[in-house]
């Protein structure tokens, strides 16, 4: 007689074809649209020529679309930050290039160095500042692509502690 536990792999499974799906040409999933974001900050050649450092405002520059998503690349010098917001029906993957971020949200506040990624639900209330005496460039992918960013009072990113490290 046979069960669900006499199933049984013999050999290499990655040898079966049939049961490998053919890689996409772009991401569908959390974790593809993390290891674009990875692949994309190992690639400095992708970015590092693009950045600029704007005194007055955050820049950003849109980097890539694909289906359903976008690709943004920002620069922070010592002092700038966003306001406290969402990403409206978007999903995020913030991840960090170079120097360090700090992220604000109810639930405290923490650094994020350069290669420490976040990734956000929609909806996701957040501040980010850069609060070292250094610049900062992150990568921001949007799923689907950024539409809104509904902006929140201070009340809703309030609790404030000593930054801790990230582990990315």
């Amino acid at each position: 007689m046979n069960s669900d536990n006499d199933l049984q792999i013999a050999g290499d499974i990655l040898e079966v074809p049939h049961l490998l799906q053919p890689p996409r040409e772009h991401p569908a999933t959390v974790a593809e649209f993390v290891g674009l974001a990875r692949a994309i900050a190992a690639d400095r050649s992708q970015w590092e020529h693009l950045v600029r450092y704007d005194a007055t405002t955050r820049w950003y520059h849109r980097l890539r679309t694909g289906p359903g998503y976008e690709v943004w690349l920002l620069s922070w010098v010592p002092g700038q930050g966003s306001e406290p917001h969402d990403h409206g029906r978007s999903s995020g993957v913030l991840t960090v290039l170079e120097g360090t971020l700090t992220e604000r949200t109810e639930r405290g506040t923490c650094a994020l160095e350069a290669g420490a990624q976040r990734v956000f639900a929609p909806g996701y209330v957040h501040e980010v500042v850069n609060d070292t005496l250094e610049p900062a460039v992150s990568l921001h992918v949007y799923h689907p692509g950024l539409t809104e960013m509904p902006m929140h009072t201070t009340p809703h990113c309030e609790a404030r502690s000593e930054p801790r490290p990230v582990t990315a």
